[in-house]
């Protein structure tokens, strides 16, 4: 038989009512696999492209993430507009959390970020909103949102976020500070 054998096997299931796997591979369980940018012959966890941590240094810096825009479009005395334009989704969240914090660390208490260009924000997207909010919020900053749109205001409204967030028609709006369309705060 070769060395990359595959067979049946039988185990006793953990909890009743559950299957045990049936065909498990035996070829290379458990053996590290060197990196291409490790030493010849020696194992290096995270190194290389596929398991490294993302370079939190280029989230810090001016300039787009990877298909959004994030500029700091106006400044007042404590209160900072951020623009944001493109996707907000798996690729680009964390660097939109990075950045948002990072406003906040510049002096700017209150951030308000204009989602007017943001035609599309999945869950990753939602959870660098909530996350950058802890972090801001830990230290007396909020964030407020300005031009959401109807689609992603009916997603704050299912996931509760329109509560933690408050909400504006429009960034005049957010910096005068009227009441939120979502009714929250």
């Amino acid at each position: 038989m070769g060395a990359n054998v595959m067979t049946e096997e039988t185990r006793p299931a953990r909890r009743p009512g559950r299957r045990a796997p049936e065909i498990r591979c035996r070829t290379g369980a458990g053996q590290a696999v060197p990196r291409a940018s490790a030493a010849p012959g020696t194992f290096s966890p995270g190194a290389g492209t596929l398991g490294a941590a993302p370079d939190v240094a280029a989230a810090w810096t001016s300039g787009p993430v990877a298909g959004l825009e994030i500029e700091v479009a106006e400044r007042r005395p404590g209160t900072a507009v951020v623009t944001v334009t493109g996707e907000i989704d798996l690729h680009t969240a964390d660097g939109l959390r990075a950045r948002l914090v990072k406003a906040h660390g510049a002096g700017a208490r209150r951030l308000v970020l204009d989602f007017a260009a943001v035609p599309f924000c999945d869950a990753a997207g939602l959870g660098a909103l909530v996350g950058a909010h802890n972090e801001i919020s830990a230290t007396g900053g909020e964030i407020v949102l300005a031009g959401v749109r109807p689609a992603q205001l009916r997603l704050l409204r299912i996931t509760g976020l329109h509560r933690l967030f408050t909400v504006h028609a429009d960034v005049a709006g957010a910096l005068a500070g009227q009441g939120s369309p979502t009714g929250s705060r």
